[in-house]
């Protein structure tokens, strides 16, 4: 089964990535932009570089990552357990974030394209609020898309919902605020379902 975890920064997306693994240790936990090696060469160029990408090239770039992504590490293991921290969900939402008058159904058109038409089969939105955000993003050095700001994160938050109403994949809304381990309950209980 192919799963998604998507969410914005800070939201605890890694963190049950992480505590996954120890309850299916066959599992491939993987993550975009940047788990291939093409991938790390352009997540350096769209978060660590100090370019400034056109909007429209900055989509093509993660899109690119997103075939390399499917190709090389999910394709090969569709046998196994494949939860990849953030994935088209998030893709879409940031270039709905970035060009509000961009084409949704366009937007998972492209994505279709770049999954080899294969989406995943679930997805575990992890949702967060203002003053948890601000609290949990204080913490920590930022990329050069968390600062562009916490209102644009939470804009890109809506989009992430906005984007799961209109797709036919089954997904779960997580409360980031939650407990690590009741998150974890949750989630298992969601892929096992």
């Amino acid at each position: 089964m192919f799963a998604l975890f998507e969410g914005i920064d800070t939201t605890g997306k890694s963190t049950q990535v992480k505590k996954l693994q120890s309850v299916y240790p066959d599992m491939i936990a993987t993550y975009e932009p940047g788990a291939t090696q093409l991938g790390a060469e352009l997540r350096s160029i769209l978060l660590e570089k100090e370019l400034h990408i056109d909007k429209k090239a900055e989509l093509l770039l993660f899109l690119a990552d997103r075939a390399e992504h499917y190709e090389k590490v999910v394709a090969p293991n569709a046998d196994k357990l494949v939860v990849s921290d953030r994935g088209f969900v998030s893709g879409i939402a940031y270039a709905l974030t970035n060009s509000p008058e961009m084409d949704l159904s366009f937007l998972i058109e492209l994505n279709r394209f770049a999954l080899g038409g294969k989406f995943p089969e679930k997805i575990a939105f992890f949702k967060t609020n203002e003053k948890l955000l601000r609290s949990r993003i204080n913490g920590k050095s930022h990329d050069k898309i968390e600062q562009r700001g916490i209102n644009y994160l939470l804009s890109v938050q809506e989009n992430m919902q906005k984007v799961l109403d209109s797709l036919q994949i089954k997904y779960i809304v997580l409360d980031a605020s939650e407990s690590i381990e009741d998150l974890h309950i949750k989630i298992k209980r969601f892929l096992n379902d």
